[in-house]
């Protein structure tokens, strides 16, 4: 289900939707529900790996998955243009990719 870049939708009917789902589901005998809530608030551009990484596996994530994580935040090319003009090639680390 999708929430973002939709009108009249916000974090709080993510919650609600997903309690909602959680609680129906837990209804049933011998079920149980794991959820992971990760809120960047804003700072992509502050992101700091492998610190997000530490906080991930503290959390019990699969080691896979964390090393997957790191690598496609970790050393990343990146350039800008401007019309035909394009900027020398910088390696970023920190942060995470948008849009």
């Amino acid at each position: 289900m999708q929430f973002a870049y939709l009108p009249n939708c916000s974090t709080d009917d993510a919650i609600s939707t997903t309690l909602h789902l959680s609680l129906t589901h837990l209804e049933s005998k011998d079920t149980y529900v794991r959820m992971l809530f990760i809120d960047f608030s804003s700072a992509f551009n502050t992101i700091i790996p492998q610190h997000l990484i530490e906080k991930l596996s503290l959390l019990g994530t699969n080691t896979s998955l964390c090393n997957w994580i790191l690598d496609f935040l970790t050393g990343r090319p990146q350039s800008v243009r401007i019309g035909n003009s394009i900027s020398s090639t910088t390696t970023l680390s920190t942060g995470a990719p948008q849009g």
